[in-house]
């Protein structure tokens, strides 16, 4: 594969890998979620699920610096939420004070960035 057909190059290498962990993630933890109990660790595993496509997406698309940027942040405020709920499930505390509030905070951040990426003129 070429440079011209790697839109984003590491970055989207990254968001691609990314999307794929998620769903894989999301696959074994719903598994889990379902033989063991735990809401978090369904929660978790909805979430993971439901963002790995968005990852594979801009990973692909690689369509502009803010779509990148904001594909990042995504990713950080799903690590950093999921990582919460599965901490209380599988360690019994969380990861660290407010983790979860401020990964959802990156959540909605990095949906608003996706967003904004395309009100953004592409270079010709």
């Amino acid at each position: 594969m070429s440079m011209a057909e790697q839109p984003s190059g590491n970055i989207g290498r990254i968001l691609i890998l990314a999307g794929g962990l998620c769903g894989a993630a999301g696959v074994a933890l719903s598994a889990a979620a379902a033989h063991l109990g735990g809401a978090f660790t369904g929660t978790a595993a909805s979430f993971l699920l439901m963002h790995a496509p968005v990852f594979l997406a801009a990973g692909l698309l690689g369509a502009n610096r803010i779509l990148r940027i904001g594909s990042l942040v995504l990713l950080l405020g799903l690590l950093l939420f999921c990582g919460d709920l599965l901490a209380r499930d599988f360690l019994g505390s969380r990861l660290f004070p407010l983790s979860a509030p401020i990964g959802g905070t990156l959540l909605i951040a990095g949906w608003l960035a996706i967003t904004a990426s395309a009100l953004v003129r592409a270079r010709s």
